[in-house]
């Protein structure tokens, strides 16, 4: 079955390690879709009123799906942007496939990568506070690791205050 496969293919997102905390030195970290979960998390927990809760959490649970096909970039692999949209645009494509909101689904991950509603700058906020909290977690069960390169990373792409304030808070060990 068409459908199975396709849902099996993303489930694979299960087993891609973020590659940022492993090229960090971290060993055990977590995987791309519990990442996922987390910025769906705090989408959920702060997520402004006026804004389209099934767009957000939609675009929150499939923002990094096309990782299960391609693996989790970071700077350090030096592919453009441009290279690395096209790798993820294509694998959202196969993912997708089989699924009766195709398009809709296609979509959202679009508006989310162009950053061009006020939905897809508060997932990308809440992508970046998410890190920004994952790593102050890491400082804590690893003493040598130091989480600053990813909450100022964090920092400097958060626009809402509250969530600078609790970005920043786990970079003064606050809880």
């Amino acid at each position: 079955m068409k459908l199975r496969q396709t849902l099996l293919n993303a489930f694979k997102l299960k087993e891609v390690s973020r590659a940022g905390w492993l090229n960090s030195g971290l060993k055990n970290v977590e995987s791309v879709a519990a990442h996922s979960w987390g910025v769906s998390y705090l989408a959920l927990i702060l997520m402004p009123e006026e804004l389209d809760k099934e767009k957000i959490l939609s675009m929150s649970i499939f923002h990094d799906v096309g990782e299960a096909i391609i693996g989790d970039f970071t700077p350090k692999d030096r592919i453009s942007k441009s290279e690395k949209h096209e790798l993820e645009y294509n694998a959202i494509k196969e993912l997708t496939n089989s699924i009766k909101t195709r398009e809709k689904l296609i979509n959202l991950w679009l508006e989310y990568e162009e950053n061009i509603s006020p939905e897809s700058k508060f997932v990308k906020a809440c992508d970046k506070l998410d890190m920004a909290l994952q790593a102050t977690l890491y400082s804590i069960k690893e003493r040598d690791f130091n989480p600053s390169e990813f909450i100022d990373s964090a920092l400097k792409k958060i626009d809402d205050e509250c969530m600078r304030l609790l970005a920043n808070s786990t970079a003064k060990g606050k809880n």
